[in-house]
Formats: C-alpha cells, structure tokens, sequence
C-alpha cells in the first residue's frame, strides 16, 4: 500500500559533479540547499549579497553584477545607526558608511567572477509581494525596518515575474552562455502576508516559470521543492515550531530528491566518503588521548589527505 504520493522529477540533462562550480541564489531555501553542498564539499557559493526574496530583487542584483556597477553615497542611507542599501539584505549593513560602500562594490566584483565561471547557477523564488518606496518609487529588495508608510505593498503580475525572469537569464547568459539554470520556488510559507495570499504568490511564480519554459528542452531547469513540501510532505510534523519554515526532517528530504535527480551518480561514492569524514569530525570520543582514538584520528587524517590531494579545493 502506498500512504503518499510522489512527485515525478525528470533526472537532469547536465548533473552536478565535483567539477561544477554553484551559485546559489534567493530565498532562505537556497541557504538550506546550500549547506548542504557545503557539507559535501561542492564547489559552491550562497547568496554574496544576502537573502533575497523576490524574483525582482535578483534580477536588479545580476544586472548590477553584470554591468559592473559601483556603489555610490546616492544608493545608501542611514537608518537605526547603520548604513543600508535597499538592494541588499541587512547583513550587510555597517555603522561605517564607506565600509559598506567598499564591501559592496568588493561584491560586485567577485560576483561578476562567480557568475562568470559558474557551471550551475540555482534561484530559489520566495514571494511575488513586493515593498515599493513611496518616495523614490523603487521596489526594495529589503526595507531594513524602516516605518511601513514609507511603503506600499503590491504583488508582482504573472507577465511582471516572466519579464523578470526573461531578464534575468538574459543578463546571466551575456556573461555566461553555457550555464545550467535550476529554478525553484522555495516551500517556505510566507503567512504574514495572508494564507490566501501566500498562495497565490506562490502560483504566480510558478505559472510564470512554467509560462516562459518548457523545461524538458534546455540547460534551464525546474526542481519542485515546493510542490514536495505541498504533496509529498503534507504534514506539520515535516515543519519547525514556527509552522512555516520546512524542519530539517524535510530538508533532508528535499535534498535526497534533488540529489537523485540533480547530482551525477558518478560522484555518489565520493558524496560518501565526504560524509563519513564529516561524521568523524563531529565525533566527541570520551578519551581524546587513549590509544583508540589516536588511531581513529590517522584514519581520518589519512581520508581527508586523500580526498584532498584528489579535489584540491575541499577543505575539512
């Protein structure tokens, strides 16, 4: 008897292996997929200019990478004693303003260089509700918790987010033409902005997506994590204690999922052997000096020297 169902996933045409080279970007989802390629020691990058939620705000970010724009004193301002910019997360906010200034245009730069030699970018989508400020009449990536009436909420069309989208290869693509592109929409429930809501921000990503590609064709890709989370793991034991975010039960899933479908199986084995030396590593013994351990530890040593001399850039 089968007590759920689950979601057919198309296995990729172009698979990641320990020669790709990732970005990810978007939703604090991409930042959970993330850590895990972290942990099995890909070649990977999350998010250089923090969490970004809406399809908008990573197609102003790409478009500043690509044309190599700098960062002037017209594109911050002082809030709660910081610095901020409107297009990037509060993380990297500083008390210094030409700190910020610095970092940011540092950003643009290397960037530019990851997008450029990336193999495999993936952009995680949040929400189609967007804050527009009123005075500039610019959409912002982040509000930085400045009063809510400088702000007027709208949600972004579905012919809004294909545009975006459309942009958005376009500008990565000038730089980078042979990039393989996953899209995904992250199962993160954005409930403040309403249940009805949430849900139909979430649809108008996901026809947009489907609107603007047929994904069976191209280097451009569609991962399901939220149709996962709706269909395979439709359950709040599969959430955090907030009831919104996915738990790491889910994560965990979720990853097994794109693992399957988006990772070579030629490199399974060694996903494993990255696996067991990280278990290792976080093993506590109870006599750090007692002879077993000590040999436990050259095991360990001697793993991680060769995986290392095999893949230069892993790192334990």
């Amino acid at each position: 008897m089968q007590f759920r169902t689950q979601i057919p996933i198309s296995k990729s045409n172009y698979p990641i292996d320990y020669n790709a080279i990732i970005m990810s970007l978007g939703s604090c989802f991409a930042v959970n997929m993330a850590e895990k390629l972290d942990y099995y020691k890909f070649q990977n990058s999350c998010n250089p200019f923090g969490i970004l939620f809406h399809p908008l705000a990573i197609e102003k970010l790409i478009d500043f990478v690509v044309s190599g724009k700098q960062f002037t004193e017209n594109d911050i301002f002082f809030h709660n004693e910081r610095w901020h910019s409107s297009d990037v997360h509060s993380d990297l906010s500083s008390s210094d303003k030409e700190d910020l200034l610095t970092s940011l245009n540092a950003l643009i730069k290397s960037t530019n260089q990851q997008i450029t030699e990336s193999t495999h970018i993936i952009i995680t989508y949040g929400t189609s509700w967007v804050y527009r400020n009123i005075e500039s009449d610019s959409i912002v990536a982040n509000c930085h918790k400045v009063l809510q009436k400088q702000f007027k909420k709208e949600l972004l069309s579905i012919e809004e987010i294909k545009k975006s989208i459309v942009n958005t290869l376009e500008l990565i693509h000038a730089v980078n033409p042979d990039c393989t592109i996953i899209f995904t929409v992250s199962p993160v429930r954005h409930i403040k902005d309403g249940f009805v809501e949430n849900q139909w921000s979430k649809a108008n990503i996901i026809s947009a997506l489907h609107g603007t590609f047929d994904f069976r064709l191209s280097t451009i890709n569609y991962f399901p994590s939220y149709e996962i989370m709706m269909d395979e793991l439709r359950d709040y034991r599969f959430y955090a204690e907030d009831m919104l975010h996915p738990n790491q039960v889910a994560i965990d899933y979720i990853w097994k999922r794109f693992k399957e479908t988006s990772i070579s199986e030629t490199v399974f084995a060694v996903m494993d052997e990255v696996e067991s030396i990280q278990k290792s590593l976080s093993h506590k013994p109870f006599n750090p000096n007692s002879e077993s351990h000590l040999k436990f530890e050259s095991k360990v040593r001697e793993k991680i020297t060769k995986l290392e001399n095999q893949y230069s850039f892993m790192k334990f």
